[in-house]
């Protein structure tokens, strides 16, 4: 099986002038069984993903935004393969990555990498920085020791830390710098996917920019693409190409950047953009703001129709009674919603004209 071409030296365009696609996810469910077997032997599922599709081009970066519990990260584990895939296909560089196991799968790992949520608990407070850059190198014996400092003393220049505090442990760096540090270890092995898991929502508001324009910097420069799951709809204009608003283990909105920011359709997304603080702001937003309320259904039963139907401001019968497919309603742009719809090219959604869009407060 041959290997897929480095970062730098891939094809950033396919041969129609399109780019090429470097992930594509198909059906995507991730079950994990909970408790005892039950008299007939079956037993309860938390439905943590259950059937996302979505692809992720070369250069781009793919948001995927949704509150806690909504599947965002297990969808961004099962990528990584670190959870289990229960049923669908993940095609990574053409090769099916749920197909693979041991060796295969380890040889693959170099080309996707993961930036963790925390920076300090996802780093070993016994390295020294410089070993902690150096290791994924090590580990997929990767060039020769003189190779592997000039490697890592370029990833220290790339991400903004000096070569000096190559010596230094994790608990001497500021929460940005360890940060960094992290994303340092994930570019060591050159990948051509890095996925983001929340990798800013433990920073204060002026490193997050700082973090956040440097991922820009390092994809313009590198060509890297970029899996960035967040609950941040604001951090996530920032960075983001395309985007997917997950609810309850389901893509109910799907996008790219501009138009998804400029009108959201389905209620969900419309609720989460609503939220989203303003250059304006003041008492004129906050009567804007749609609140949501109860919980969300169980991932363990969950309900037949529309799985946001119980708390859904437009919700009717039917929304109770049929789950809504997720639609292309203008090329690019899908929603799972019985009620938007489009007639002689226009498009009506449930919510219109509930918030106004376009003036979300950028983080630099």
């Amino acid at each position: 099986m041959s290997e897929p071409p480095q970062v730098g030296t891939h094809t950033m365009q396919a041969s129609n002038g399109k780019e090429s696609v470097l992930l594509s996810v198909r059906d995507l469910k991730v079950h994990f069984p909970i408790g005892r077997r039950r008299a007939d032997g079956a037993r309860d599922k938390v439905h943590a993903v259950d059937g996302v599709s979505f692809e992720i081009r070369r250069g781009r970066t793919m948001a995927i935004v949704g509150e806690s519990g909504s599947g965002k990260t297990t969808t961004a584990l099962s990528v990584m393969r670190l959870a289990p895939v229960t049923a669908g296909t993940i095609t990574f560089n053409g090769l099916d990555l749920t197909a693979m196991e041991g060796d295969a799968l380890r040889r693959q790992r170099r080309h996707f990498q993961l930036v963790f949520q925390d920076p300090y608990s996802s780093l070993n407070p016994r390295q020294r920085a410089g070993e902690i850059v150096r290791m994924p190198l090590m580990l997929m014996g990767i060039g020769t020791p003189a190779q592997q400092r000039e490697k890592v003393n370029e990833l220290f220049r790339i991400v903004g830390l000096r070569e000096d505090q190559q010596v230094l442990f994790p608990h001497q760096f500021s929460g940005g710098q360890r940060q960094r540090l992290n994303i340092a270890r994930a570019l060591a092995t050159d990948p051509q996917l890095v996925v983001c898991d929340e990798p800013v929502s433990a920073l204060d508001i002026a490193i997050r920019a700082q973090i956040l324009n440097l991922l820009r910097k390092i994809q313009r420069e590198r060509g890297q693409s970029f899996l960035f799951i967040s609950h941040d709809m604001a951090v996530v204009e920032h960075i983001c190409d395309d985007i997917a608003v997950m609810y309850l283990g389901q893509i109910v909105e799907q996008g790219a950047r501009n138009a998804f920011f400029s009108r959201p359709l389905h209620p969900y997304s419309v609720a989460l953009m609503s939220a989203v603080p303003t250059v304006s702001g003041g008492r004129e937003k906050a009567a804007q703001r749609i609140k949501l309320s109860g919980d969300p259904p169980s991932p363990i039963n969950p309900p037949a129709g529309c799985r946001f139907a119980g708390r859904c401001p437009a919700t009717q019968a039917l929304c109770e009674q049929s789950p809504p497919a997720l639609r292309e309603v203008v090329p690019g742009h899908k929603v799972a919603c019985h009620f938007v719809e489009v007639e002689d090219g226009r498009i009506t959604a449930p919510l219109d004209g509930r918030i106004a869009y376009g003036n979300t407060e950028q983080l630099a």
